[in-house]
């Protein structure tokens, strides 16, 4: 049986529960791939396991920075990949578990994030995005790196890691993917996948979530975060579930119309995710319909994984 195992998922999709069953199973601890449950006090709207649902199974990289601090890909490799050796160390199983595929698929291909000496440079730039804003600095990022600016051009804290790679390395981040992707990758895991079809009843679960997120206490989640002093524009209370209720809360609209539109984004979210999990060759798919149980998911993972033993 492969000792790592990855399962992937759009949002809403059940990837908590099945992770948890399957650990109880294998003797496995769990590494979470969501790059909004890394934050703490953020429980309701990243959907967070409870204690409850965690049910005594170890789980990694969750609750572990403040919503206020910086956080990249580089840094969850950096974090994720010392614990994942620890667990294969001690002989046992990890599953790595979430819908972020950019975090999942660098932690596996083993990504070479430099470490950058501490030059200043990353300072400046926040500082003058901070001054001047986002347009000099993408207009900068689009005369070195074209693609990366056209992939780059609402995610401000992207720019400014673009631009201090080329800075410190002489090297654009879009070569320093394309080299470090063209590498074997470190680990070879198993992959599983869910999805739902029709598409119509993922869709249907993502809804339902909102609505429960709501009724168990989202808007005093939000209102606690940022009495506590989090900035309304950190990178953290701009996620899709935080930010439409905060516009809400300040007037521009009504709690219902936000909660239509963290439903709208949501939905797309999980499209996206589909999208990016799809292009896996070496996934295993593991298709829910209407009258699919749990138990008939879970003796799907089984078989996918153990045949793999033989």
């Amino acid at each position: 049986m492969n000792n790592i195992i990855c399962l992937a998922g759009p949002t809403a999709s059940g990837k908590t529960a099945l992770a948890v069953e399957l650990a109880k199973e294998l003797n496995a601890e769990i590494i979470s791939c969501d790059s909004m449950q890394i934050y703490k006090r953020m429980d309701i709207g990243t959907a967070k396991p409870t204690h409850e649902e965690m049910q005594g199974i170890p789980h990694h990289m969750i609750d572990i920075i403040e919503p206020d601090e910086p956080f990249s890909v580089s840094r969850y490799c950096d974090m994720a990949t010392p614990i994942l050796e620890d667990i294969l160390a001690r002989g046992k199983t990890a599953i790595i578990a979430g819908g972020t595929g950019l975090y999942m698929d660098s932690l596996i291909r083993g990504n070479d994030f430099a470490d950058f000496p501490d030059t200043g440079i990353r300072r400046h730039l926040e500082e003058e995005l901070e001054e001047v804003g986002v347009e000099p600095l993408l207009e900068r990022l689009r005369a070195i790196d074209p693609y990366s600016a056209d992939h780059s051009m609402n995610n401000p804290r992207r720019i400014v890691r673009a631009l201090q790679v080329y800075y410190e390395t002489g090297e654009t981040i879009t070569a320093h993917n394309a080299r470090t992707q063209s590498l074997p990758p470190r680990y070879s895991p198993l992959w599983l996948g869910l999805d739902y079809e029709p598409r119509a009843l993922l869709y249907d679960r993502v809804n339902r979530r909102v609505g429960l997120m709501l009724e168990m206490g989202l808007l005093e989640e939000i209102r606690t975060l940022l009495n506590s002093g989090i900035p309304k524009k950190c990178t953290a209370m701009q996620a899709i579930g935080y930010k439409e209720f905060i516009d809400a809360m300040d007037g521009f609209g009504t709690i219902e119309e936000a909660a239509d539109l963290v439903r709208q984004s949501s939905r797309r979210y999980a499209k996206r995710q589909l999208t990016w999990f799809r292009r896996n060759k070496d996934m295993n798919w593991l298709t829910r319909t209407a009258d699919t149980t749990d138990e008939e998911i879970l003796q799907k993972a089984r078989q996918v994984i153990f045949k793999t033993d033989k």
